[in-house]
């Protein structure tokens, strides 16, 4: 895995962060020791004393009591849940990689890997001349593409891998994660993925809202993300 994985997934609303906990979950009971991290999150809920996005409050409780800091998952908290470069400009922010990417190293050397999350899909941007992309070249890490599986997903994950491989990286593995449960022909769009994304799928998660990431991490073959990309 390289030090770790990075989730991104077909579009906003497919289900990484539930695939990033049970990609912690998984990993862990190889023995690993495992920061999640979700450097940009837009959207931010009270808590405690503060502020934190809910994502990164689930990611932080799969990771157990070795748990980074909430600002060491998030580097990058944005108060409105939009597309992040307009959330950073509507503060007076704008987001640069450098501190994220420090951030990543850190958690690296204290933790056998890192699982970290992206924002949106694999293009949003996150400022005038930078987007999502450039973040994952940056941290350099293979990617686990998430796809939502529900009609128009064949075309969403394609393009998706294609930009991954444009962009110099490894598709380590793919999860198919149903999002619509009246999706017509499901078995036929996995088979399709199958045939076309060249590389392996880690799993196939069912329609399961709010269920338990341990559970999920059970049907993940993390052992096929071990070695990259096909």
């Amino acid at each position: 895995m390289s030090g770790g994985l990075f989730v991104t997934g077909t579009d906003t609303g497919v289900g990484k962060t539930v695939v990033a906990c049970a990609l912690v979950h998984a990993l862990r009971g190889l023995g690993l020791r495992v920061a999640p991290m979700k450097p940009v999150a837009a959207g931010a809920v009270a808590h405690g004393k503060g502020w934190a996005n809910e994502d990164t409050l689930a990611l932080a409780k799969v990771a157990g009591d070795a748990s980074p800091t909430l600002e060491a998952i998030t580097p990058v908290l944005l108060r409105d849940p939009m597309a992040p470069h307009i959330a950073a400009a509507r503060e007076g922010r704008r987001i640069a990689l450098a501190p994220i990417i420090e951030a990543q190293r850190r958690l690296a050397r204290d933790f056998d890997a890192t699982v970290v999350e992206g924002v949106g899909g694999f293009l949003v941007p996150l400022g005038p001349a930078v987007d999502t992309r450039d973040l994952a070249v940056a941290l350099g890490l293979p990617v686990v593409l998430v796809v939502g599986m529900r009609l128009g997903c064949l075309n969403h994950a394609l393009l998706t891998a294609e930009a991954i491989r444009g962009a110099g990286l490894p598709l380590a593995g793919w999860v198919a994660n149903a999002i619509d449960p009246a999706m017509p022909a499901a078995d036929e769009n996995v088979a399709a993925l199958l045939e076309r994304l060249p590389a392996p799928l880690v799993g196939r998660l069912p329609f399961s809202p709010g269920a338990d990431s341990r559970a999920l991490a059970a049907l993940l073959d993390v052992t096929r993300l071990l070695g990259g990309a096909r």
